[in-house]
């Protein structure tokens, strides 16, 4: 029998329309981030916002996407043309590919046929997070340097030592989880966590030290060093316009709305709520309450961004070596002995 025929299609097909799902709610999402960051900045600042495309100004991000479309697109004469065109689309790329494993649910029942809410489920799925999460800094190191300006390098630069930094203290907290869960399977930590037993209520220095990792990786305030307009002009991605700089801004949207999607689905029950059934409404109430956390996580996000002011680079440093690592050391140690003396 021909290999064609032994192929199934059926789950191929299943697949591939669960990816572009997945896909065209993680650009959907990021897109409108831009329009919630700019009505929760105005909140805070005690201003309209965005108001004119649409209602509201629910149109702004359509309106902001053909504007970047239509930008002349520009390229300076010393810029090393392949790793220039090439920085902003690896690191759109990185950023979207660290959805796959994330579980969204339990399963759809579509037309009586159960469908899996996850595109790929990896036994080393928080693995497969964390090493696209550590590529992120290829895309940005390439739009620096290739652009052949100054400010450009310096940026780039700030952001890999500030993300390189900060990964270990990340690393050491989603360890602290591995052994009290003992898996690495984002899926079967989400079963691990009915009603609310979440990992959070044993884990909360760890969440901690995770959540300020998230900020210094997704390059939010107070840990957005590496595009300090007032010392680096507009950072690693000075040099670019139109929709190649719309890139470089949509991966940081996308990247801070799969961080609050691993944050709700490691420490908060995934799709698990208490007196919510994941099942419930053919399976669409496990998708609802995730989504819910993570549009909450996003809106914190939001928040410390126009509240708190940025740190000094030495002060972000600082944090990260002296004070997060340390912690996580501790947390992981702590964790250990729990393990030890309290499992069966």
């Amino acid at each position: 029998m021909s290999l064609f025929l032994l192929f199934d299609w059926a789950l191929a097909i299943e697949k591939i329309i669960l990816v572009s799902v997945v896909f065209a709610i993680t650009l959907g999402v990021a897109a409108y981030s831009t329009w919630g960051e700019r009505k929760v900045a105005a909140f805070m600042q005690d201003r309209m916002g965005p108001s004119r495309a649409g209602w509201g100004g629910i149109l702004q991000p359509i309106a902001d996407g053909v504007k970047m479309f239509t930008k002349e697109d520009f390229m300076p004469n010393q810029a090393e043309r392949w790793l220039y065109i090439l920085a902003p689309g690896a690191f759109m790329f990185v950023a979207a590919m660290t959805s796959a494993v994330i579980p969204w649910g339990t399963e759809l029942t579509i037309f009586d046929k159960p469908v899996t809410l996850q595109v790929a489920d990896l036994n080393i799925g928080i693995l497969y997070i964390m090493g696209f999460v550590s590529l992120g800094v290829y895309g940005i190191m390439m739009g620096g340097w290739a652009s052949n300006n100054k400010y450009s390098l310096y940026g780039a630069i700030r952001a890999s030592s500030q993300m390189i930094s900060y990964e270990l203290a990340m690393g050491l907290s989603v360890i602290a989880v591995v052994m009290m869960t003992g898996t690495l399977s984002l899926k079967e930590m989400a079963i691990q966590q009915p009603g609310i037993n979440w990992n959070i209520w044993y884990q909360p220095l760890g969440f901690l030290i995770f959540f300020v990792c998230a900020l210094a990786e997704c390059n939010r305030a107070p840990f957005d060093l590496a595009e300090c307009e007032t010392e680096l002009i507009g950072g690693y991605h000075t040099e670019y316009s139109s929709m190649k700089l719309g890139f470089f801004l949509f991966a940081e949207y996308i990247n801070m709305f799969v961080s609050s999607a691993v944050i709700s689905t490691v420490y908060f029950g995934g799709y698990n709520f208490p007196g919510i059934d994941p099942g419930w409404l053919y399976g669409f109430a496990g998708p609802l309450v995730l989504f819910a956390k993570i549009f909450f996580f996003i809106f914190v996000f939001m928040w410390i961004r126009w509240t708190l002011p940025r740190f000094r680079y030495d002060q972000l440093m600082h944090l990260g070596w002296k004070s997060l690592i340390p912690l996580a050391i501790l947390n992981m140690l702590l964790t250990g002995l729990g393990v030890l003396l309290f499992s069966k």
